[in-house]
């Protein structure tokens, strides 16, 4: 694990890098407006693609690095992420954008202006709680590359069943919380839960090397 200081036109931020030996792309993932990278699914991500051929690439936005409690505007937001693209690119190899809840926001918005092989977007927060109506279908939807969305069961922020139709692939992860968080009383324990999380991650990147991409039809998980 390294780490390396980016300055972007929206401050300084950081890059910690879990590097493959022998990598076939790069994921990049930043957090959400309420948390760092410490954020149990990044961390897990982190730990785990490595080993198939990945390497990972936590990017802290300079709202953070700052030490700043709030995020800033989601125009701040994606200067901050155009901002350390170069060098996740400079690597040599595809990158595919991703980030959780306001952070998969943010990599859908830039990911076909900076030419990424995909989205990831973890917790993606379609609408405000109880306010279905404030929907951020278009973010998603206008991604314009092969998009995952890996939502927990229970997610506040949009259940896997109220996603539109469109051309993304759409994992489940049951009884998880927007935090991807499952509880007590659910028939699998965290450690299952985000094992979820990364066997999708590892199939979905596999599948990206063959032009795939996949379908969420009839607000069915895929």
């Amino acid at each position: 694990m390294t780490t390396e200081i980016i300055s972007t036109d929206a401050g300084d931020a950081r890059l910690t890098w879990h590097r493959a030996r022998k990598a076939r792309l790069v994921l990049a993932v930043s957090h959400g407006a309420g948390g760092g990278i410490e954020a149990r699914d990044l961390q897990a991500l982190a730990a785990a693609l490595p080993g198939h051929g990945i390497t990972v690439a936590l990017v802290e936005q300079p709202w953070r690095v700052a030490g700043k409690r709030m995020a800033p505007a989601p125009k701040t937001l994606d200067t901050g992420w155009r901002g350390v693209w170069p060098a996740l690119a400079g690597q040599g190899l595809p990158v595919v954008a991703g980030g959780r809840s306001a952070g998969a926001r943010v990599a859908c918005r830039t990911a076909a202006e900076l030419g990424a092989a995909g989205v990831l977007a973890l917790a993606f927060p379609l609408h405000p709680p109880g306010k279905p109506e404030k929907s951020r279908a278009e973010e998603l939807l206008g991604a314009g590359v092969p998009t995952l969305v890996v939502q927990g069961g229970n997610d506040p922020w949009g259940r896997p069943a109220e996603f539109p139709d469109g051309d993304f692939e759409l994992v489940e992860v049951a009884y998880a919380d927007h935090g991807l968080a499952v509880p007590k009383r659910a028939p699998l324990d965290q450690a299952e839960a985000l094992a979820v999380v990364t066997d999708a991650v590892v199939k979905w990147t596999g599948a990206l090397g063959q032009g795939a991409r996949g379908e969420h039809p009839g607000g069915t998980p895929g």
